[in-house]
């Protein structure tokens, strides 16, 4: 998969995230990263921690630690509610973006069943098409641009490619943004969040959600 950054020379001063070149360079004044080139990595054992699946030595070598789980729940609060708030009000004079029917037969039914005889009409399903359009659209387009949606620059956290640190391209971010918006909103939103939840905390060693596994990123910190 080609990325949309040159390949060749050195890496931009303004771009702390890209990985040191693995010769050993002259430090250069004012970086945060400046220091003595570290050793070369031990010989690659299968199953050891950092190895991974995408290469032999450790990809997360040399970059910034992994993103907090805990701040990269916020971010993405903050990405929701980016776009869901403005989207409801939009939806508002076409009748409200959630529009949920009863089919209940029985008026003295318990509320518990009555969530569970809940139908989802067409005109919820059209909104949900639209949401996943603009979430799609929003997380590629930011994921690609440096790797931040606006939620990630607030907390400090950043999108990178696992098997050398640079920003996503398009294909990249597409499929990241498709592999979490789709599932969660037309599919099962409830349990695709706890999955991902979970794996933000349990995941070895990159802590990656399905969509990092999917477009094979990471989320790094930039703090």
């Amino acid at each position: 998969m080609s990325n949309d950054q040159p390949t060749s020379g050195q890496p931009p001063e303004d771009d702390p995230f890209l990985k040191k070149p693995r010769e050993p360079q002259p430090p250069s004044s004012g970086s945060p990263y400046d220091s003595a080139p570290p050793p070369p990595p031990p010989p690659y054992e299968p199953g050891a921690y950092g190895g991974g699946p995408y290469g032999g030595t450790d990809p997360l070598a040399g970059m910034p630690p992994l993103g907090e789980p805990g701040k990269r729940i916020l971010a993405r609060l903050i990405d929701f509610l980016i776009i869901s708030i403005p989207l409801y009000l939009i939806s508002l004079p076409f009748g409200g973006a959630v529009e949920v029917s009863s089919n209940n037969n029985n008026r003295n039914n318990d509320s518990v069943s009555n969530v569970f005889n809940q139908t989802y009409s067409g005109h919820q399903l059209l909104w949900s098409l639209i949401g996943l359009v603009a979430y799609v659209a929003y997380d590629t387009y930011f994921t690609h641009k440096d790797g931040r949606t606006i939620g990630k620059r607030l907390l400090k956290l950043r999108v990178a490619m696992l098997n050398d640190g640079r920003v996503p391209d398009t294909s990249a971010s597409f499929l990241r943004a498709v592999v979490l918006w789709l599932p969660a909103l037309l599919c099962c939103p409830c349990l695709w969040w706890l999955i991902n939840i979970v794996l933000m905390f349990t995941d070895k060693p990159y802590r990656q959600g399905l969509q990092d596994k999917a477009a094979k990123t990471v989320v790094v910190s930039t703090a």
